[in-house]
């Protein structure tokens, strides 16, 4: 089966690294380093696999998450698989809740990339070992209140659901702020309107709901 690709990372370095793994048949056309040239060469080229870096510049700040809800319902047929060197549970399950088919991590060898990108361009959801519990623990065992909470999560910005799970797993607004390299000021406003969104009181209700839903 011939497959077209994007290969999206920051990394030049890694970028030709993915060239060069992928065998006979799946066809590179078009590369991106950041979130808007990402949706940009994505709409343009439509390709049938999207390989996406987890952690990319530009756009909100929240990464692959801007490039998925960018281009989720526009490219027809497209299909995205994770690429990224972090195996955190939280990376795994937002980036597959926003629309990703897929996550591995980038000590994957050539052939099995190869054979990812292949099983994800035929519709088959792909992952690196022990990542796949992850998404079972998010996605299986809740059930009903999972769904309910894709519903939910779809009324918040990607930024919004970022500011949301680190609040939900502890952090203060300090914190949160440095590690999205955003005003404590800013961290306020987005939990505001994610408490106004969810119908929330405060934070440690929005923590509950949060493990509620298997989402931190």
């Amino acid at each position: 089966m011939s497959v077209s690709v994007v290969i999206v990372d920051d990394h030049d370095v890694i970028r030709v690294g993915v060239r060069e793994s992928l065998d006979d048949g799946i066809t590179v056309v078009g590369e991106a380093r950041d979130v808007e040239s990402a949706i940009a060469e994505i709409l343009d080229q439509r390709p049938d696999v999207v390989i996406l870096d987890v952690h990319l510049p530009g756009g909100t700040g929240a990464g692959a998450l801007d490039v998925l809800a960018e281009i989720r319902g526009r490219v027809e047929g497209t299909r995205t698989l994770a690429l990224s060197v972090s195996d955190a549970a939280e990376d795994v399950v937002s980036v597959i809740r926003a629309g990703a088919r897929g996550y591995v991590t980038k000590s994957i060898s050539g052939p099995d990339l190869s054979d990812a990108v292949r099983r994800v361009a035929g519709g088959d959801a792909v992952f690196s070992p022990r990542l796949a519990g992850f998404v079972l623990d998010a996605f299986g065992a809740a059930g009903g209140e999972v769904a309910a909470a894709d519903d939910e999560l779809d009324q918040l910005t990607a930024r919004e659901q970022e500011v949301m799970r680190l609040i939900a797993r502890g952090y203060t607004y300090r914190e949160v702020g440095e590690k999205l390299f955003i005003s404590v000021k800013t961290v306020e406003t987005h939990v505001g309107k994610v408490l106004h969104k969810l119908q929330l009181s405060n934070r440690h209700e929005l923590a509950h709901w949060a493990a509620q839903r298997r989402i931190v």
